[in-house]
């Protein structure tokens, strides 16, 4: 017995001794920065000779890691590889195919305050951000090792006389799994996870900016006992092989998580035939969003200007899920633009190695540039009332921002900035809250904060989200609590920690036999 499926708790770093065993996690994590990582390719590793670094985002110049990075002979070799182990993989049985995933999950338990350590120095995530990221890496792990062996149980058909008939769940083939950098552990495993329990083989392509946390997967799920050739680590620049992966004709789908021009760029390719193709690849996509609160003129205003912030700023607003707009009734928008502001300058923002630092860096500077640009035009379209500061002189720190009197066609209002980036609309009344929360081409989260129970079920039917919260957050969604993911150019609905998720990497085959 496996037992029920629970998420996992985030942990309680007051506790003296969960704060210890982070510090010892933190110096350990940094005593291996000068450590060298090669492919991992059927199982051993290749080395490509051609380097590069991964970097700390709040300390430019402190390299975490260096890595071989593949070029399309190193992805033909995995490629290669992953055909190889598919022929067996494919007739696995399924029950211990989600076992493997359950047992990485404990190695991940023993690991976590590493895992931990591995995202404050590559991405800059405070102690409990990287915690939940970790938690929620377990849950995926869990729940989707449960689920495979719910889909092998026999599925419900109707009878027919004379006829003996069944329908099975099959594998897809080889597939290429390109995450992103913000949750490297969660989205990375997620991904990951799903495609190799439900039978398929995995390129797997880190992101450049983050793949420390990766490696560690490829780790943990060698020693949970994945057969070789099943997961083949292959980072790389996008530029040079994301392409090649996505056009391999022997490439069956691809799942990713990132940004709509990328991903929309992605399914483009895989739409199109390669020579030697003999299927229609699928695409699985998470591609961001412009996220909104509404607070309504009935709303409970202290608790819903704390969860805009937090929204807002969690992980320097650098989450898919994060607020970068917040549509607010006039009736109260002087209020809530008064307790925002006095929330957000509360923010501590510093080096994430110090727990007391609520915000770290961004990630890269090429973030940081963006997003400042965006400060700056955001200054043009409306009032600055907090932050609008940037510093890059030894980490990417961006102050979190606040611009109030935004239109609600302005370019803040209507770009995805992935920065701590607020953007305030004033609207008048329940329609025109509705208006100006659909009038993106964005569909992936969104919070309505009312006591009025009339408008909350106006706005249960109208706000065209994939994820809705009533009275809470926008942010911080559980695996098969919430599941995840969005409509429109937020990408394919895929519903990442739901109990259909793992059917995106199958495929069903119907059987009848006549008696």
């Amino acid at each position: 017995m496996v037992g029920k499926f629970r998420n996992e708790p985030v942990l309680d770093f007051s506790i003296p001794e969960n704060k210890k065993k982070m510090e010892d996690a933190l110096a350990y994590v940094k005593s291996q920065f000068t450590r060298e990582y090669p492919l991992r390719i059927n199982g051993e590793d290749v080395k490509s000779g051609n380097l590069f670094k991964s970097c700390n985002p709040a300390n430019k110049d402190e390299v975490v890691g260096t890595f071989h990075r593949a070029g399309k002979k190193e992805v033909d070799m995995a490629m290669d590889a992953a055909l190889t182990a598919f022929e067996d993989w494919k007739y696995f049985d399924p029950e211990e195919r989600g076992i493997l995933l359950i047992k990485a999950a404990n190695i991940m338990r023993r690991r976590r305050f590493e895992l931990n350590a591995w995202m404050v120095y590559e991405t800059s995530k405070n102690w409990v951000e990287a915690d939940a990221d970790t938690a929620e890496a377990i849950d995926f792990l869990d729940f989707y090792g449960r689920e495979m062996l719910r889909l092998n149980e026999r599925q419900p058909l109707t009878d027919t006389a004379g006829e003996f008939n069944k329908m099975i769940y099959i594998p897809l083939g080889v597939g290429a799994v390109i995450p992103p950098w913000n949750f490297p552990n969660a989205i990375l495993v997620g991904m990951t996870s799903a495609a190799i329990v439900t039978g398929n083989t995995v390129l797997l392509k880190p992101s450049s900016d983050s793949p420390c946390t990766g490696y560690c997967m490829m780790e943990i799920m060698e020693e949970a006992g994945i057969p070789k050739g099943v997961l083949n680590f292959v980072p790389g620049s996008g530029s040079e092989i994301g392409d090649y992966i996505v056009q391999h004709h022997k490439t069956r789908f691809i799942a990713f998580t990132g940004s709509m021009e990328v991903g929309l760029r992605i399914n483009r390719l895989a739409a199109a035939t390669s020579e030697g193709q003999i299927w229609i690849k699928r695409v699985v996509a998470e591609m961001g969003g412009k996220d909104g609160i509404v607070v309504d003129s009935e709303a409970d205003v202290e608790a819903a200007a704390s969860a805009t912030v937090a929204s807002a700023f969690g992980f320097q607003g650098q989450k898919c899920s994060a607020c970068s707009r917040v549509m607010v009734d006039e009736s109260i928008y002087d209020k809530f633009c008064d307790l925002i502001v006095e929330k957000t300058n509360k923010l501590t923002i510093g080096d994430t190695t110090d727990p007391s630092n609520y915000m770290g860096a961004v990630i890269n500077k090429a973030s940081f540039d963006s997003i400042s640009k965006y400060i700056e035009i955001g200054k043009k379209e409306g009032m600055l009332i907090a932050g609008g500061e940037g510093d890059d002189s030894e980490g990417y720190y961006i102050k979190p921002t606040i611009i109030k009197d935004i239109a609600p066609d302005a370019v803040i209002a209507q770009e995805e900035i992935f920065g701590p980036v607020l953007a305030v609309i004033k609207v008048k009344g329940m329609d025109e809250a509705m208006q100006v929360a659909n009038n993106t081409i964005y569909g992936l989260t969104g919070a309505f904060f009312s006591r009025n129970k009339a408008k909350t079920a106006r706005a249960k039917q109208e706000f065209h989200v994939g994820n809705l919260y009533i009275n809470r957050k926008c942010t911080g969604a559980l695996v098969d609590v919430h599941p995840f993911g969005g409509f429109n150019m937020s990408g394919t609905d895929s519903k990442a920690g739901g109990r259909d998720y793992l059917q995106l990497f199958l495929q069903a085959k119907t059987i009848s036999e006549q008696l």
